[in-house]
């Protein structure tokens, strides 16, 4: 993916500094709380801008500094070449976790949607 998928004030500053897109997806990101998740397609719709996509593009440029682990594929699978690193981190914040079949690539869990997915609605009083 390019800069291009971003929305298009995001795609104007991102030569420049932290483009205010990415800001508010990180801010999501941020708001997430420990043990819970919510999909690059739950933000996007939190925000009410962008899709899946444009979240997980964002995500990839500059989540570094979030809790990256917390914004997640809809199918609870998770981040591949990360997933170490995030079930641990699912595992230290009490994550719910779907045990992986025997036919499971690497046996790795995923994460139970049901119980992990955060609506945003917890915490989401700063929300503008």
């Amino acid at each position: 993916m390019s800069e291009e998928s971003l929305p298009d004030e995001a795609r104007a500053e991102h030569a420049d500094a932290l483009p205010e897109y990415a800001e508010r997806v990180l801010d999501v990101a941020e708001r997430i709380p420990p043990g819970r998740v919510m999909t690059y397609g739950d933000v996007a719709e939190w925000l009410e801008e962008g899709g899946p996509r444009q979240v997980g593009r964002v995500m990839a440029l500059y989540g570094g500094a979030v809790p990256w682990w917390r914004v997640v594929r809809a199918d609870g699978v998770l981040l591949p070449g990360h997933e170490l690193e995030a079930f641990s981190r699912y595992r230290a914040e009490g994550t719910p976790l779907k045990e992986a079949s025997r036919a499971a690539e690497g046996h790795l869990p995923r994460i139970d949607m049901r119980r992990a997915r955060w609506d945003g609605g917890e915490r989401a009083e700063g929300h503008t």
